[in-house]
Parts: C-alpha cells; structure tokens; sequence
C-alpha cells in the first residue's frame, strides 16, 4: 500500500535517488549525457534535498514522497509562482513502478497542499518528447499554452519545454 507523506529528512538520500534513476531514465533520449550530468549535479544532491525538506514556503511548497513501507518510490516538489499559481516543479518516481497510479496519489496529495496556500492553478513545465510526462499531466486535466526554452538549458542548447496549465479550483 502506498502511502504519501510530508518528506523528512529520513527520506532525503531516497529522494535523491528516485530523481536521479527517473531523470536518467526518462531524459537519456531527450538530453545529452552531458546535460544529463549537469541538470543531476545542479538539482539532486543530499544536501540541498535535505534543505528543501526543511526549509518550506509559499515559494517552496517542500517535498512529499510516496512510500511502499518504508521505500521512497517517487516525490513531488513544487511552489507558488504568484499569488494565484502554483507550479509543479518535480515528480519522479521509481522507473519501475510507472503505471501503478502512485504519479497520480502525488500529485493529488500536492493539489491538496497548493490549494491550502491559495492556487487556483497549477502550472507544470514538460520536456517537448517526454512521451512519459506529456501524457500523464494531459490526462490529468493539464492543457497546453505554450513552449519556451527549457529552464535548464544553456545559451547554445536548444531543449524546450512545453508549458501546461490547469485550473485546480475546480478539480
């Protein structure tokens, strides 16, 4: 039985990992191994999940993870952007346990805690190719307003991202 809960600093090295192996898995196609390498050193790494476990707000909303007893199987971290938008900044889970519904249990459970901090729209930025991502934020209500740049991408990279939004006061 999954359950989702408030990440503590327990589950901070499994964190790590979960986005590490999913990141890896999920991009390898999309992303060189360099850019790989960049994106995994600038955003997964203990000490700064660790202070993102412990240091939340209305900009950092904090981590929640899924656990299959005392496993980390996926996380979800994200923040308000303004006053009435939140976004989904990440959700990773276990390669392997894709298609179990535990993407959905996160991301409901961080609805929840979005709309507690005022959103009444939830913004999430996807790969253009995630062929995981795409499909699983549009089947959860998520429409598409635009591309950009991707937010970690450097000056002479070309990745995009694809922009969905979706109103939560209603979901």
């Amino acid at each position: 039985m999954i359950k989702i809960v408030q990440a503590e600093p327990v589950h901070a090295e499994s964190i790590v990992q979960v986005c590490i192996e999913a990141n890896r898995h999920t991009y390898q196609n999309l992303y060189s191994e360099e850019t790989l390498k960049r994106i995994i050193g600038e955003f997964y790494y203990f000490d700064r999940i660790m202070d993102e476990i412990l240091n939340t707000g209305r900009e950092w909303n904090g981590w929640l993870a899924a656990l299959d007893g005392e496993a980390v199987v996926g996380a979800i971290g994200g923040g308000l952007i303004d006053d009435r938008n939140a976004e989904i900044f990440v959700l990773y889970l276990n390669p392997f346990r894709r298609g179990e519904g535990i993407g959905t249990l996160l991301l409901y459970a961080y609805t929840e805690l979005q709309r507690k901090w005022g959103a009444e729209n939830q913004w999430v930025s996807v790969a253009e190719g995630n062929e995981k991502g795409i499909p699983f934020y549009e089947a959860r209500g998520f429409q598409f307003v635009e591309q950009q740049k991707a937010y970690s991408s450097l000056e002479e990279e070309n990745y995009t991202s694809l922009r969905y939004r979706r109103n939560i006061a209603e979901v």
